[in-house]
C-alpha cells in the first residue's frame, strides 16, 4: 500500500509522478496543496482521478512557497528533504503542462 499520484496530459501521457509509502505523513501535504482531500484514503489514494486547472496548480505552488518559506525562483536543489523535492517537482511539472493545455488530470492511487 502507498500513495502513487500521477499527472497526465490531455494525450494521457504521464507528465508527473509522486510516491509516498503508506506510513509517510508527507503524502497529506501534496493532497492539501492540491485541495484534494476527498482523494486521500488513509494508506493510499482513493483510486480516482480529477481534472485540475492551471489556476489550481498556480495556487498550489504559491501555497508551497508559503509553507516552506521559499523564494519565487524555486529549484529542486533548494529543497531540504526528498519528499519536499518530489512535491515541488510534481507541482512544477503539472503547472508547466497546464500552462500549455489549461488543465492536467491527476490520479490518486
Amino acid at each position: 500500500m502507498g500513495h502513487d499520484i500521477y499527472g497526465w496530459n490531455k494525450a494521457r501521457e504521464e507528465i508527473a509522478y509522486a510516491r509516498f509509502s503508506m506510513g509517510n505523513h508527507n503524502a497529506i501535504l501534496l493532497y492539501g496543496l492540491l485541495e484534494a482531500y476527498p482523494f486521500y484514503a488513509g494508506v493510499s489514494g482513493s483510486g480516482k482521478s480529477s481534472i485540475f486547472s492551471l489556476q489550481q496548480f498556480e495556487k498550489a505552488l504559491n501555497e508551497y512557497k508559503k509553507l516552506f518559506n521559499t523564494s519565487a525562483s524555486l529549484k529542486e536543489s533548494d529543497c531540504t528533504s526528498w519528499d519536499q523535492k518530489q512535491i515541488l517537482n510534481f507541482i512544477q511539472k503539472c503547472l508547466a503542462t497546464a500552462q500549455k493545455e489549461k488543465s492536467v488530470e491527476v490520479y490518486f492511487g
